[in-house]
């Protein structure tokens, strides 16, 4: 397993438009790390650079020691898994049954058949997706898409996965099982870069936060930290509802305890202070 490191990195499209510029980002290996910012903040192209979709005009992308422009596509894959925000453009249709299309990548990469057949099993049971195998994976609905695309790069058993808002069209409930997956490989020491608007979720569910704005870091650090700061509001950063009802009521003299970020940590809080009264 690897740290990632941004190193002094910029990039500019064929058109010349610098979308981030000297980024500084360092992950530790076994993180999750939200990547958040409001539209055209860079925060797409930034994930990008992670697994060489986008190579650096300036700078360097560091997989551990290695330079991700070293890397081979084969096995680029093999240590920063991506899942795009559409699973349409995931999913290769290059197989007809949902276990064909998880298996295919491995198949690619000459993996003995009893091999994938274990692994494909494995994960399928994780992404809750076994009871799906036999289906066609363009007759899906969108959240069992998302999880199969899911489970296609999960299936490679990457040490690094970056997930590009990967629930911006499911249902809460679909939304749920994702982030319950993104759960299971937290547990796995996977490390986790997550570009996410539901703020509640980016809350329970990472470590550290990397705001960007106009293709620039502003702030990285402990969750609790930056989620906490309501001056993120005029970069068109969004916080947790759970922020501004904890600001509001210090503003009416409630004395509360700073950086409650999450649902569980209100509950918590306003059961000592009905018990102090």
């Amino acid at each position: 397993m690897a740290d990632i490191f941004l190193d002094h990195v910029s990039f500019s499209y064929s058109n010349g438009y610098e979308a981030v510029t000297d980024l500084n980002i360092s992950i530790k290996q076994g993180e999750r790390v939200a990547i958040l910012g409001q539209n055209g903040a860079g925060k797409t192209t930034t994930v990008k650079l992670m697994n060489n979709l986008n190579k650096p005009t300036v700078g360097a992308v560091m997989v551990g020691d290695k330079n991700t422009k070293d890397y081979t596509t084969a096995q680029i894959a093999r240590e920063v898994g991506y899942v795009f925000q559409n699973p349409f453009n995931q999913i290769t249709g290059a197989r007809d049954t949902v276990y064909g299309e998880i298996a295919y990548g491995l198949e690619n990469f000459g993996v003995p058949v009893e091999e994938i057949k274990t692994r494909v099993e494995k994960i399928m049971e994780i992404t809750n997706t076994t009871y799906l195998q036999e289906k066609n994976p363009f007759e899906l609905s969108g959240g069992q898409q998302q999880r199969v695309a899911l489970a296609s790069v999960l299936v490679l058993e990457p040490d690094i996965l970056v997930i590009d808002e990967p629930t911006s069209q499911l249902d809460p409930q679909e939304t749920e099982r994702v982030f319950e997956i993104i759960k299971t490989m937290k547990k796995m020491g996977k490390t986790i870069i997550l570009v996410e608007h539901k703020m509640e979720l980016v809350a329970e569910y990472c470590d550290e936060v990397v705001v960007l704005h106009q293709g620039k870091v502003i702030r990285h650090g402990d969750k609790h930290d930056v989620l906490s700061e309501i001056e993120l509001e005029k970069f068109g950063v969004m916080l947790p509802l759970t922020v501004y009802l904890a600001n509001e009521l210090k503003n009416h003299g409630v004395r509360m305890k700073d950086n409650i970020i999450t649902s569980d940590e209100m509950a918590d809080q306003l059961q000592k202070i009905g018990k102090k009264e």
